[in-house]
This record gives C-alpha cells, sequence and structure tokens, in this order.
C-alpha cells in the first residue's frame, strides 16, 4: 500500500522542488524558488509538497494570509502542480491530501489561481474538474488578450496606421539588459499620474529576478531621436511571450510607438512562439475593464481566454473519496 504524505516546504527542500518545477506538465519559472522568494517580506510562504512513498509528486507554491491559504498571491497563476507523467488519479489524490492537511491544520479555506491552459505545452485542466468535485467557488473571473501566434495576424487599421507612424518617425526598438531607463522615466511617472501606485516590481526587483532568470526576463524600449519613449517588460516561457509592463511617454498616439513595439515584437521577436499574452485589462477583482487598454489589444487581433480564482472548503476533500470507480 503506497504511502501519501504532505508537508511544508523548507529551505532544505531548495533542489528538490526546483527539479520537479523544472520536468513538470503544469509549471513556469514563476514557479521556480528563486522567484517566489523575491518578494518573501511580503507573503508568509506556505508551499507544500506531497510525496509518494519517497517521492515527490505535486506541489502547492502558495502563501498564508489572515488564516487562509493562497495559490500564491505574489504570482500571476497557480495551483497544484504535477510531474509530466502524472494521470488524473495522481493529481486528484495530491489535491485531496492537500485539503486533508490545510483542514487538519485548522486551515478551513484554500484561494486557488487557475494556471491558463496556454502556458503549458500540454493540456492539463485536471485541477478544474476537481475543484468542481470539491464545489468550490468562483469569486473571480479575468479577461486575458491572447494573440494565438500559429493564425494570421490581422491588426485593424487604426494599428496599421500606429505601425506606419512609428516607421515615419522614425523610431528605433532596442532590447537592453538594464531596466533603469524605461522603470525610472516612463513606468514609474506614468503609474503614479495615472493610477497613483508603483510597478508590482521595483527597479531593483526586476533587476534581481533578471540576474536570475535572464532568458525568461527580456526588456524592449523604443527611442525616438535617441530619447526613450515606451517600453515593455516580457516575461518568456517555452509558449508564451506576455507583456508584464507596458507604458508610454504622452506621444504614444503622435508616435505609435507601443503599437510600433508590438508589431515588430509578434511578428519578429517571438513570432515562433505559441502566444503572446497582452494581460489584462481588469480592475476591481476582475468587475471592470478598462475599455481603451481593452480595445487596444483587441485591434492586435487578440482572442480572450478567462482566467478564474476559486475558493475552496478544505472540509471537503472528503468529496474526492469515490470518484474513481
Amino acid at each position: 500500500m503506497k504511502k501519501y504524505t504532505v508537508r511544508k516546504y523548507q529551505k532544505s527542500d531548495y533542489a528538490l522542488w526546483n527539479d520537479f518545477i523544472h520536468q513538470a506538465k503544469n509549471a513556469t519559472f514563476l514557479f521556480h524558488r528563486d522567484f517566489m522568494e523575491y518578494h518573501a517580506d511580503r507573503f508568509e510562504d506556505f508551499s507544500l509538497l506531497v510525496f509518494k512513498d519517497e517521492s515527490l509528486i505535486a506541489v502547492l507554491p502558495a502563501n498564508i494570509r489572515d488564516g487562509s491559504v493562497f495559490s500564491h498571491q505574489g504570482l500571476t497563476f497557480g495551483g497544484v502542480v504535477t510531474s509530466g507523467k502524472a494521470k488524473l488519479k495522481t493529481t486528484l489524490l495530491a489535491f485531496k491530501m492537500i485539503l486533508e492537511f490545510l483542514n487538519q491544520s485548522d486551515i478551513k479555506k484554500l484561494y486557488v489561481k487557475e494556471f491558463p491552459f496556454f502556458y503549458t505545452g500540454k493540456l492539463s485542466d485536471e485541477l478544474n474538474y476537481l475543484l468542481f468535485l470539491t464545489e468550490a467557488k468562483l469569486y473571480r473571473r479575468d479577461l486575458l488578450s491572447v494573440l494565438d501566434l500559429s493564425q494570421e495576424i490581422k491588426l485593424s487599421k487604426d494599428r496599421k496606421e500606429g505601425v506606419k507612424r512609428g516607421l515615419k518617425s522614425g523610431l528605433e526598438i532596442e532590447e537592453t539588459q538594464s531596466f533603469a531607463e524605461f522603470w525610472n522615466e516612463i513606468l514609474i511617472p506614468n503609474l503614479s499620474q495615472k493610477h497613483n501606485v508603483s510597478p508590482v516590481h521595483s527597479l531593483e526587483e526586476i533587476t534581481f529576478l533578471k540576474s536570475k532568470f535572464p532568458k525568461n526576463i527580456r526588456q524592449f524600449n523604443v527611442y525616438h531621436q535617441g530619447k526613450i519613449v515606451a517600453g515593455t517588460t516580457i516575461f518568456e516561457t517555452d509558449c508564451v511571450a506576455h507583456s508584464q509592463y507596458i507604458s508610454s511617454n504622452i506621444n504614444k498616439n503622435e508616435l505609435g510607438s507601443l503599437d510600433f513595439l508590438h508589431h515588430k515584437l509578434i511578428s519578429e521577436v517571438f513570432s515562433g512562439k505559441k502566444y503572446f499574452d497582452f494581460g489584462i485589462s481588469n480592475e476591481n477583482q476582475g468587475r471592470n475593464i478598462n475599455e481603451g487598454l481593452q480595445y487596444w489589444k483587441e485591434t492586435f487581433g487578440c482572442g480572450l481566454v478567462t482566467q478564474d480564482f476559486y475558493e475552496v472548503d478544505t472540509a471537503n476533500h472528503s468529496l474526492l473519496e469515490n470518484v474513481l470507480l
């Protein structure tokens, strides 16, 4: 009889965790401990490891806040991560064991941030089915604007005009190893003036992450007559290029800077990827959409993909008892 056990992540698990993430079927570099721990001062880690006898079969990147566990609030997506060879039974047992462990630890709620299907090379929506079985409550739904790069890209008239303005203005695009220019001259001032917020990542944090993941985090700036006018920070995975930050100065429409930049990224730099993810335009916990931003993304030819957020009662681990006949 195989024995299943669950325990919290320890620092001594660093190599074990990262080796598992490297071969998992539903993981990206965001689940590497170096990425998860850059903001360790902001989140109390409560990541879990699930074992079958001595073999690691699943992990849950997570943090704890106010007595509830979240599939990590500092990450764009999350959930139960399983190996490339895992079948449904393995994921079901792992999720059941996780819920049971949390319940026995007097943690009543688990909040799960869905892993969008297109980020993995393998189809792996098992967790969505298990959330249904455990009567999880949907409490938020975001819309991602995503380009399928295997299809012909059809820019709208507005976007084509923007690209033409960029060419006429003599804009130049440069990939740079430094984030300072974009952060200090474009991103921070824009976010402060428009939304009274700061970037999720400080300049020091994004620079540190770049040092750890040089192939996955890339910065592209746009210059007009030698001066930076726009830029985007790309988080790159095997299948997807994602614009983590997009920002420009007030002349973006006149110069066509963001149209010019993203057309270049989509048609040339990342044309070999499966998808280009422009991210969400949601505000107010998914209840509202920034209409102008959403329009701009859709006129690149984006389709829409939902990302769901669930609340699970940990006591419902019992609902997974007799699923397999």
